[in-house]
């Protein structure tokens, strides 16, 4: 059977109507775990995801996200079981991110904060990935081939 044909099981957290549309995925700890390869992070963005909270991720998994342009936040335990309550409790509950000031902010307004490397950072407010790094560098790279060129004209017949 065509798996885009199969009815969707109505007992997956992620196919209850409240949850339609969620850019947040809470998950609990060790998330992304035997997930080493690019797929995982992948198939989480496809699905609308733009933001993955837990207490602890796979390593791999965890850089993988950054790749791509998804942020993993590690929050304890115990506010990891706060929030998880909190949505359980709560229809319509709706988190914010503000990557800027680094902090999660629940409807009540309050703030968990987290921590997240100032260069992942500025590559994600910033849109870039490694291809988009690379050519910020654009100018260098058309001037050192052609440095190259001129050097060694040989390589290029």
């Amino acid at each position: 059977m065509d798996a885009a044909q199969r009815q969707l099981n109505p007992e997956f957290v992620l196919n209850q109507a409240r949850y339609q549309g969620a850019q947040i995925l809470l998950a609990r700890a060790n998330f992304g775990c035997g997930s080493s390869r690019e797929h995982a992070p992948w198939s989480l963005q496809d699905y609308g995801f733009r933001v993955i909270i837990a207490p602890s991720f796979a390593d791999i998994f965890f850089n993988n996200c950054f790749k791509i342009g998804l942020l993993p936040i590690v929050l304890d335990s115990a506010q990891m079981d706060r929030l998880f309550e909190d949505v359980k409790s709560t229809a319509g509950y709706r988190l914010t991110v503000d990557l800027e000031k680094q902090t999660v902010i629940t409807p009540q307004n309050t703030e968990f904060e987290f921590e997240v490397d100032a260069f992942r950072k500025h590559c994600l407010l910033n849109g870039l990935d490694e291809i988009g790094l690379t050519l910020q560098q654009a100018e260098k790279i058309k001037q050192f081939e052609q440095k190259r060129r001129n050097e060694q004209p040989w390589l290029f017949v």
